[in-house]
């Protein structure tokens, strides 16, 4: 482990990304152009100290899950993530694993995105980068620990249902889909441990999951419309469109609203007061 090359990489790392580029609000008072440490400790699910003692060269050797949350945090591009992983002392993400890493290009697309709503999911439905908007309209992502930051987790063990609002016909053919796709995942990817643990949890604490599963079935992430209840503007009945980004097996899902609709007018005022009056909540993707 070179702990001097790796300090030096997450400071670095961490001065180039900017708050808005994560789905944060930039504030007023910053004294740092780049993520404070607590933001960086907040996206990737560690300790403030942990992120300290890791730039100042006398953290412990993390772990590759751990390794893997500082590089998403980060916005790391595959070159820096696999310097990340050597300069640890560990063996950077293998061939036949889900891609938990978005690629620097499909960040620029989400961040071109200013006006709508913008979530990247994993081929497991972990939420890997979000933008201002989608925060503002579903709530505070980094609410969840990193380990339940998947929307299939929360669908079947979360304790809450967030601000997607959904009929009893909607919520079961969410299921449905939901258990679907990661039977499928699984098939592309056999060996990829997060996945088979998430697999392995669900099927023993949910026996909705555990009944579907054994029916299956299989399936891909869809467009769909779906109703977000805001606590600002109510009910939004909004487009929910999903693009592939088949080199990285990861889904875009963008919500957007037809022009001169009650929707398209409170996604402009969102756009404008973003997440600084509302009162966080529970995401749901």
């Amino acid at each position: 482990m070179d702990r001097t090359e790796l300090a030096a990489l997450l400071r670095q790392a961490r001065d180039r990304v900017r708050p808005g580029d994560v789905g944060l609000p930039a504030g007023s008072r910053r004294q740092v152009p780049g993520l404070r440490r607590e933001e960086v400790a907040q996206l990737a699910g560690v300790s403030v100290d942990y992120v300290v003692r890791l730039e100042q060269g006398r953290g412990p050797r993390p772990s590759s899950s751990v390794l893997a949350a500082l590089a998403r945090a980060l916005r790391l591009n595959d070159e820096d993530r696999t310097l990340l992983f050597q300069f640890a002392g560990a063996a950077p993400p293998q061939q036949g694993r889900i891609e938990m890493v978005v690629r620097p290009s499909v960040l620029r697309l989400l961040d071109r995105m200013a006006d709508l709503p913008a979530l990247v999911l994993s081929a497991k439905a972990d939420v890997l980068a979000w933008n201002s908007m989608a925060a503002a309209l579903l709530g505070d992502f980094t609410a969840w620990p990193p380990a339940q930051r998947n929307i299939i987790w929360q669908r079947f063990l979360g304790t809450d249902r967030g601000r997607v609002a959904m009929t009893p016909a909607e919520a079961d053919y969410a299921a449905i889909f939901s258990v679907a796709s990661l039977r499928s995942a699984r098939a592309r990817y056999p060996d990829d441990p997060d996945l088979l643990r998430l697999i392995s949890e669900l099927r023993s604490r949910s026996p909705r999951f555990e009944q579907l599963w054994n029916e299956r079935r299989s399936g891909q992430w869809r467009s769909a419309s779906k109703t977000v209840d805001h606590p600002e503007f109510g009910p939004l009945r909004l487009e929910c469109d999903t693009l592939l980004v088949p080199d990285t097996d990861q889904a875009v899902v963008v919500y957007s609203a037809a022009p001169g609709s009650r929707e398209a007018s409170a996604l402009d005022l969102l756009r404008v007061t973003g997440t600084q009056q509302f009162t966080v909540a529970e995401p749901s993707g």
